[in-house]
């Protein structure tokens, strides 16, 4: 029987991988993960969900001073901020997370291996000049940003940035072009708008926020020109030149023609992500890519070759942190043995901007693509009483039942807690609720989560206060 450095081998330490190498440790494995950065947590910690979480949350406190919220309560506040200062908060912040990760390592006894992972075969990889085995590997590699043609990412001379940059300019924009107005250019964007910029976002489609449901974008579309930024919708981005402190983008109709340039300070390139493929060697491991550069895999998480796995952004499905972490729970379970679950049907997404937009299952678009008859209950934050009472009522929550069974498939919604109260919604569907099941449940009051049995009660036509 072959010996084996390792019993698992995990390529990559960020939500994913991090997570399926605690987990395997926990169920007894001896497990080694490969992380190239200097840092633990991969793009999420270090430079993805938390630093611009951090930033969102403090460019939100300045505007709520600034921005007229303060005023309706008759608090006046003269608000300057130090960007300096709040570049190193978020700084701290990531620290405490990529530390605490490596705190985790040390107390499940998971062997840190530092640098690039590539394959000799499929239970040897080569880091640096040192060769490891594995019983099993799994590879989570996670994803990177998708260039765009004619449009070159520099962040050291922060004109022309990708998220990562984004998230560290030493001064506020005087105008930020954001290209493409899904998630990441939406939050970012938005964190930039607070501090002062002018941000005018131009996105290929007719409407924002490609995948979520339809009334969503609408209704995120309108909140977002309220609140100062313009948006170039159906317009795509040709080139871009950069001359000292300016930059000249040619620009024009997703059909073509139209063709007109645009100034800016500077460009955001956001247009989305790609798998993190490159450097692995795959093919010494029996290995190949689809053709949107992602690892095919079985149920199980397992590829074509029987001792090798992938999860993550490098594998199929939504590029997300906590679809990531489920998964990397789910594979060491299987590796060591048990079975595995993740319900794909039933992963969440947020916007973290503000308001908050959240979903979680199929939109109303997507049920009619299916041939699923639905109800669909509405319900305004307007009418919500802890949202009124708080001045803060902009968005709704939308509740999807199937017509003939009643069942939720599919919960989103607009509003200030999207990204909390979206919990619930996944964990009614899991437990495949009912939209009368929900609308029964007796929920506190005064709190915006009332809003979500609302909507529940208009599945069916009931709603007490609208």
């Amino acid at each position: 029987m072959a010996e084996y450095d390792y019993d698992v081998l995990i390529i990559g330490a960020g939500p994913g991988g991090y997570v399926a190498a605690i987990r395997a440790a926990q169920l007894g494995l001896k497990v080694a993960c490969v992380e190239s950065r200097e840092t633990l947590g991969g793009t999420c910690l270090n430079v993805g969900c938390i630093p611009s979480k951090a930033l969102l949350h403090a460019s939100e406190l300045f505007d709520e001073a600034t921005g007229g919220h303060f005023a309706t309560w008759g608090i006046e506040a003269k608000a300057t901020f130090d960007l300096k200062k709040m570049m190193a908060e978020k700084s701290a912040a990531v620290g405490d997370l990529t530390g605490g990760i490596e705190f985790l390592f040390k107390k499940n006894k998971v062997t840190w291996l530092k640098g690039h992972a590539a394959f000799e075969d499929a239970h040897t990889v080569k880091v640096g000049d040192a060769t490891h085995t594995a019983k099993d590997i799994v590879i989570a590699t996670g994803s990177s940003v998708t260039p765009l043609p004619g449009v070159e990412v520099d962040n050291e001379k922060k004109r022309i940035v990708d998220s990562t940059g984004a998230l560290d300019l030493d001064e506020v924009p005087e105008h930020l072009v954001v290209i493409g107005g899904g998630v990441i250019g939406l939050e970012l964007g938005s964190v930039w708008r607070r501090l002062g910029a002018k941000v005018t976002v131009i996105e290929f489609l007719d409407q924002l926020l490609p995948g979520m449901d339809g009334e969503i974008r609408k209704e995120a579309q309108k909140i977002f020109r309220k609140q100062g930024m313009e948006m170039m919708l159906g317009h795509k981005v040709t080139g871009a030149s950069v001359k000292g402190k300016k930059v000249t983008l040619t620009v024009e109709k997703s059909s073509g023609g139209d063709e007109q340039t645009i100034e800016a300070s500077n460009v955001l390139v956001a247009i989305g992500r790609r798998p993190n493929t490159d450097g692995l060697r795959l093919e010494k491991a029996g290995l190949k890519v689809n053709n949107r550069g992602q690892i095919e895999i079985g149920h199980d998480f397992r590829t074509e070759v029987d001792n090798i796995w992938a999860i993550g952004d490098v594998a199929p499905g939504p590029m997300l942190a906590h679809k990531a972490e489920d998964e990397g729970i789910a594979v060491a379970e299987f590796i060591a043995g048990q079975t595995g679950i993740v319900n794909h049907d039933v992963i969440p997404n947020v916007v973290y901007t503000a308001p908050e937009i959240a979903g979680v299952g199929l939109t109303q678009e997507q049920a009619k693509e299916r041939g699923i008859e639905v109800k669909v209950g509405k319900f305004p934050m307007m009418a919500n009483s802890r949202a009124k009472a708080n001045r803060d009522t902009d968005g709704f929550v939308k509740v999807i039942a199937d017509a003939e069974t009643d069942r939720v498939i599919g919960v989103w919604m607009i509003n200030t807690l999207a990204g909390t109260m979206i919990a619930q919604a996944a964990q009614a569907m899991e437990f495949g609720a009912t939209s009368e099941d929900i609308a029964y449940t007796c929920h506190a009051h005064p709190t915006h989560a009332e809003a979500f049995k609302e909507a529940a009660m208009a599945v069916t036509g009931k709603p007490i206060h609208i």
